[in-house]
């Protein structure tokens, strides 16, 4: 039976990372205090550097009824499509802080988000790469959010 393998890089310190990639995850991990998470607690932010230098970043951001919430990655890459319709996204940052747990290790895009990263790497027609990390703690970068969603669904599958 085939596996499913992919490459990723672990970095121990920001400063490891490319100076334009440090400074997005620094957004990223300072912009966790703008999440509206009044119900888990686990405030999520999102940075996405587009093609021309631009930064948009997002947050999560939760609702008593739970499935109006949106996540940070949707809320930024959101704001890039209404904002930056025709830049390419270079990368997406994302990181985290919670009162519950310590933000010491990575964390990863939920399914629904990396279903939507993944469109907006074929809408891009580029990967977009991705930087996941605390607070504090070891950094994890992918080359693709489709490294992270194999078979995924896409709008090659809707056309006949």
């Amino acid at each position: 039976m085939p596996e499913f393998k992919f490459s990723y890089q672990t970095f121990a310190h920001s400063n490891e990372l490319q100076p334009e990639l440090e400074q997005l995850l620094k957004l990223a991990k300072s912009n966790t205090e703008n999440a509206y998470a009044p119900y888990s607690a686990f405030h999520v932010s999102a940075a996405v550097l587009l093609d021309n230098g631009e930064i948009v970043k997002g947050v999560n951001i939760e609702n008593a009824s739970y499935p109006v919430g949106i996540c940070a990655e949707r809320s930024a890459l959101s704001s890039v499509i209404s904002s930056f319709p025709n830049q390419g996204i270079k990368a997406i940052a994302i990181s985290y802080a919670s009162i519950h747990t310590e933000s010491n290790k990575p964390t990863f895009p939920c399914g629904m988000c990396r279903q939507f990263i993944s469109e907006c790497e074929d809408r891009n027609q580029k990967n977009i790469l991705l930087i996941l990390a605390g607070q504090t703690g070891d950094i994890i970068v992918i080359d693709s959010a489709k490294d992270l969603l194999p078979f995924s669904f896409g709008g090659k599958d809707l056309k006949i």
